[in-house]
C-alpha cells in the first residue's frame, strides 16, 4: 500500500470515527484537508472518488448506485438543495445522499477542499 493510500485511509477513518451527527461533511473535509487531500472529484452513478492529495493521487471504488445502461435524470436544482440540506442536518446517510443527489441529476461532484468548495455538475453542463 502506498503512503498516499494509508494516510488517506487513515484520514477517513478518523474522521468518520470522531465525526458529529449534524455537520459531518464541514468536519470530513477538514480532517481530509489536513491529512493533504487538495481536492477530491465523485463520479455518479458509478461511486468512483478520485483523491489528489500531497502524497499522490488515489481513486477509490465505491458500491455503484446503478448497473447496466440507464436514463440520466434531469438536473434538478431545488432537488440537489433539498438532498443538501438533509445532509446537513444529519437526517440522512452519505449513501442516501449520493442516491438522491444522483435523482437529482448530478453526474460527477468536485471538492475543492483548498478554496473549500463543492461544484455539482448534471450531464449538460448544469452546476
Amino acid at each position: 500500500m502506498s503512503q498516499a493510500i494509508e494516510k488517506l485511509v487513515a484520514a477517513q477513518q478518523r474522521a468518520m470515527r470522531d465525526k458529529p451527527d449534524v455537520g459531518g461533511f464541514p468536519y470530513l473535509a477538514e480532517v481530509l484537508r489536513k491529512a493533504g487531500v487538495s481536492s477530491n472529484v465523485w463520479s455518479l452513478p458509478s461511486c468512483q472518488s478520485l483523491y489528489l492529495t500531497v502524497h499522490g493521487p488515489v481513486v477509490q471504488q465505491g458500491t455503484p448506485l446503478a448497473q447496466g445502461s440507464l436514463d440520466v435524470p434531469p438536473f434538478d436544482r431545488e432537488a440537489l438543495i433539498k438532498a443538501l440540506r438533509a445532509d446537513q442536518a444529519g437526517e440522512s446517510s452519505f449513501p442516501v445522499f449520493l442516491h438522491n443527489a444522483w435523482n437529482a441529476g448530478v453526474v460527477r461532484y468536485e471538492v475543492d477542499l483548498i478554496r473549500r468548495c463543492v461544484t455539482y455538475a448534471g450531464c449538460q453542463g448544469e452546476e
